[in-house]
């Protein structure tokens, strides 16, 4: 059965297929993305930068990164095309974190698991201590 959902864009409400977006927003973002890749298909303008692209086409920043997030748009083909990361702001070609910012997460994430680690030791020792029973023979003299 379809489900009904908003649209992410305009809140219309619409029955949810394979976007997140309605089939109005969905036509305007294919308007823009066609507008775009026109841009970038002349020679010149294939070195442009996030930002030139914005002005000359007057397609918003974000429809932008999330074309090239979808990988409609290539880095690699365009090599000025980064956008920013989502935790310093670092222009960046693929992804959501910068190289700095993936070390930082990853030390923390150890860091995070060795303490979990050390925290599920000292419970196993606490509960052999508690665990243990001692047996005194009375009768014995």
């Amino acid at each position: 059965m379809a489900e009904l959902a908003n649209c992410s864009s305009c809140e219309a409400v619409f029955v949810k297929g394979l976007r997140d977006i309605c089939p109005n927003c969905y036509k305007e973002e294919e308007a823009a993305f066609k507008k775009v890749y026109a841009f970038l298909k002349i020679r010149k303008n294939r070195e442009a930068t996030l930002i030139e692209i914005v002005e000359e086409t007057g397609v918003e920043e974000t429809l932008i990164t999330k074309f090239i997030k979808a990988k409609r748009l290539h880095p690699t083909d365009f090599p000025k095309l980064a956008y920013p990361c989502e935790k310093c702001g670092t222009k960046i070609v693929s992804g959501k974190l910068c190289i700095g910012c993936r070390e930082e997460l990853n030390k923390e994430l150890k860091v995070y698991e060795e303490a979990e680690k050390r925290t599920e030791e000292v419970r196993i020792r606490e509960n052999a201590r508690t665990d243990t029973y001692y047996a005194v023979d009375k009768n014995r003299k």
